[in-house]
């Protein structure tokens, strides 16, 4: 089931990228991310009220709100660098790019999170960043 998810999120990511690309022009990158963060908020706050699971909130941990937190301010990073990054640049080079990202989550899951590093891991570190190189350069 994992990966189904996965791969829906692969197919909505590679239309967020397009969608935004159109969107985005004559917007401020700035502005753009914002409203997306409000769409996002809307859905995600839609999909807990749908799923009644809004009363978990109160057994949150500290750690996981501090972590949540984190990956919050990540996310609010990555999303204005990545509209930035899409309105001056074309979408055919910033997405790969982007895609890098699968790269450095290997690395610090290993360092980090003590997660597995395979040869598959690294033969796959090699060809996404190869295949990175030659879409950019």
């Amino acid at each position: 089931m994992w990966f189904l998810f996965a791969v829906l999120s692969a197919l909505f990511a590679a239309l967020t990228s397009i969608l935004a690309k159109v969107g985005i022009e004559g917007v401020n990158s700035n502005l753009a991310t914002a409203i997306r963060t409000v769409v996002v908020l809307a859905m995600s706050w839609g999909m807990v009220f749908l799923t009644k699971t809004q009363g978990g909130i109160t057994e949150i941990s500290k750690k996981s709100w501090v972590f949540l937190i984190l990956s919050g301010l990540a996310t609010g990073a990555s999303w204005l660098c990545y509209y930035r990054a899409l309105q001056v640049g074309k979408a055919s080079q910033v997405v790969p790019v982007d895609k890098l990202s699968v790269v450095i989550t290997l690395l610090l899951a290993f360092v980090f999170l003590h997660e597995e590093f395979t040869v598959k891991s690294l033969v796959g570190c090699l060809l996404i960043g190869a295949g990175t190189l030659c879409m950019v350069l």
